[in-house]
């Protein structure tokens, strides 16, 4: 059995030791049974899911109705904000120095010293991707309630619906949006699907649709949610995923693609080229429901084959990336040359990405592009795994039959998130526009 030792995130106040953790909740605030009886919490529902017309394909209904909060702007940076101003983060991300390296794909870097202190050392597993639910372990059920923002939830109506002070109901698990103290950008949450049901980290297809129910929600193409498997860097086994508002283009969104095949629902999967990770995006469909499904299958297939992976949720909602990566297992094998574990970087879903989060100033002034690319290569699939891996995904999604690899054929990416322009760093959406903040583990 592989081990590695790791040195997990802080996400919570709350996160400590389990051996000195002797009364969970009690006195707390929490969201266990002891303190739940009583507690609100505001809750935003989005549109149902609706008949297109056509079949059974289901489609969002898009009502020209303004909706009664703005929610990326009020519920998630507006409610980030009050946390901020009372003290519950473990260090000013503000302060926190942030460039755009000089090269071709604009990695960014972020010296982040904060996030390397006060953590708790454990023995991670890396050679298993599922893993079974610990409730001794520390777990979101043990967060205090003024770390959480909102309740958030797939709507039974044609509009949204927002109740600015809603029971969390023990009995129908409430999906929640929640702050991570140790954030690497203004505006770093989670979001926390059925929270009281206790999931391990693993994707399943209601989850993976509310993550893209929120992205949509927020209607801004900077705004990305995140998810690390066990195995790829998620140091916490209850169901999660990253969320954050950067106004800029990820390296991974700029790359250019290779179609590979088009599934009998109409989402096309591409293959990036010119990245130093091997990944797949999946774009399209004939629903959002669609999109979903299809890559909650090659998820499942994944953790079925015991291989870690990321998923970073971009331009809405409309197209997912899916890394497959193997950085933690040659770590645990050593073959990982010594600089790069020295720089103590683990390239989860916003590494891969293109947002390097640096802990040591001298890997922050001396970042560049070729120290980025080699860092990153590392947790890539070689090319005939990759392809092995591909053949598991597309007999998953019943399209082992259905390749049409156009070879030497580029997709030049597209959409607002692609596009350049003036571009700052740091600081709230003002009025609606792109101007910046961020998140992570």
């Amino acid at each position: 059995m592989l081990k590695i030792k790791r040195v997990p995130t802080v996400v919570s106040n709350y996160q400590k030791d389990e051996a000195s953790d002797e009364s969970v909740g009690c006195g707390r605030n929490c969201l266990g049974a002891c303190c739940l009886n009583g507690a609100r919490l505001p809750l935003y529902a989005c549109k149902k899911l609706e008949n297109s017309g056509t079949g059974e394909k289901v489609v969002i209904s898009h009502e020209a109705r303004e909706p009664p909060v703005a929610f990326l702007e009020s519920l998630v940076l507006r409610e980030w904000e009050d946390r901020f101003q009372r003290g519950l983060f473990r260090y000013d991300v503000t302060a926190c120095e942030t460039k755009v390296i000089p090269g071709k794909y604009g990695f960014v870097a972020q010296l982040n010293e904060g996030r390397h202190l006060k953590k708790r050392p454990t023995e991670f597993r890396v050679d298993k991707v599922l893993q079974s639910f610990d409730g001794n372990k520390f777990n979101f059920t043990k967060v205090g309630q003024e770390e959480l923002l909102f309740q958030f939830e797939a709507g039974e109506d044609c509009d949204v619906q927002f109740f600015p002070c809603m029971p969390l109901d023990a009995e129908n698990s409430p999906s929640v949006v929640a702050i991570n103290v140790s954030p690497i950008e203004y505006g770093h949450v989670l979001l926390i699907p059925r929270v009281l049901d206790c999931l391990p980290q693993r994707i399943d297809h209601k989850s993976l649709l509310l993550a893209l129910h929120m992205a949509a929600e927020a209607a801004n193409p900077y705004f990305r949610l995140g998810y690390n498997s066990l195995g790829a860097f998620a140091t916490i086994n209850h169901l999660h995923f990253q969320a954050y508002y950067l106004a800029m283009p990820f390296p991974l969104e700029k790359a250019p693609s290779k179609k590979m095949i088009t599934t009998v629902s109409g989402v096309k999967i591409s293959e990036l080229v010119n990245y130093p990770v091997r990944s797949l995006l999946f774009e399209g469909g004939n629903s959002m429901q669609d999109l979903s499904d299809t890559v909650s299958d090659a998820c499942v297939c994944l953790q079925e084959n015991n291989i870690p992976f990321n998923i970073l949720i971009s331009d809405c909602g409309r197209q997912i990336f899916l890394m497959p990566q193997c950085y933690a297992e040659k770590q645990a094998l050593g073959e990982v040359s010594p600089e790069l574990l020295e720089t103590q970087v683990n390239p989860a879903v916003w590494e891969i990405s293109g947002h390097m989060v640096l802990k040591r100033k001298e890997d922050y002034e001396g970042a560049s592009e070729e120290n980025a690319w080699r860092l990153l290569a590392e947790a890539s699939l070689s090319e005939e795994r990759f392809k092995e891996v591909n053949a598991l995904i597309f007999d998953a999604i019943g399209c082992s039959n259905q390749e049409e690899e156009l070879e030497g054929i580029l997709v030049q990416p597209s959409g607002s998130v692609n596009q350049t322009g003036n571009r700052t760093l740091g600081g709230p959406i003002a009025n609606g526009a792109a101007s910046e903040c961020l998140v992570l583990q």
